[in-house]
């Protein structure tokens, strides 16, 4: 099962502003979101050549070639595991990082649903380690081809708290402001030592979306 294909964002604009110097938010007005699905807009705030940006992006990056084999459309790949490969690698310049704000993530127990996981504390707020790109494509064959700002984030070996229900993987989170900018200025095979998993006694199983 693909890891985490749903998640929170229930903090607002000035507490993602207030990670960051220089933010530059082109959000719009952004509401709480309990439940963000793939191929949704989110927000992200990414490198862009005119600087740090909040901004909506579509979620799921463009999928390998072979992926696509006898499809008409691409819905997108929303986890990047796989660092050596050439596909992603190509995405790997500081120009194509982001991080994504988050509140908590869902992973899907058989049986049961989706179990949901969050930052110990009052302050749950945090970000996974993301790639974007400005991509062309056919997402959905009702609209065609479209154009748009993509984005993914990537996984890595589950700690305990998470293997219980995913054995497989988990998101890169990133929730020190020391670690996010690292992710969005160093460089690639710096960044990529930040591809582990949170100690266990940083994350928590909630009710539900926070």
């Amino acid at each position: 099962m693909i890891v985490c294909n749903l998640y929170s964002l229930t903090k607002g604009q000035a507490a993602i502003r207030a990670i960051f110097d220089d933010l530059q938010d082109k959000a719009g007005n952004l509401p709480a979101l309990p439940g963000i699905y793939p191929d949704q807009a989110a927000p992200v705030v990414a490198n862009t050549p005119g600087g740090r940006v909040l901004t909506m992006m579509r979620w799921g990056m463009p999928s390998p070639a072979f992926a696509l084999k006898n499809r008409n459309a691409d819905k997108g790949v929303t986890n990047i595991r796989n660092t050596a490969s050439p596909h992603w690698q190509r995405w790997f310049g500081v120009e194509h990082r982001c991080v994504v704000p988050f509140t908590a993530f869902s992973e899907y127990q058989t049986g049961v649903g989706p179990r949901w996981f969050a930052l110990e504390g009052c302050k749950p707020l945090a970000f996974f380690a993301g790639l974007w790109t400005n991509w062309t494509s056919v997402r959905r064959v009702k609209d065609g081809q479209t154009t748009d700002n993509l984005f993914g984030f990537l996984t890595t070996t589950p700690n305990s708290v998470v293997a219980s229900f995913h054995p497989k993987a988990m998101p890169v989170i990133l929730i020190s402001p020391q670690a996010i900018n690292m992710w969005l200025t160093a460089p690639p095979a710096e960044a990529l030592r930040l591809q582990r998993p949170l100690p266990d006694d940083r994350l928590t199983l909630v009710d539900g979306p926070r």
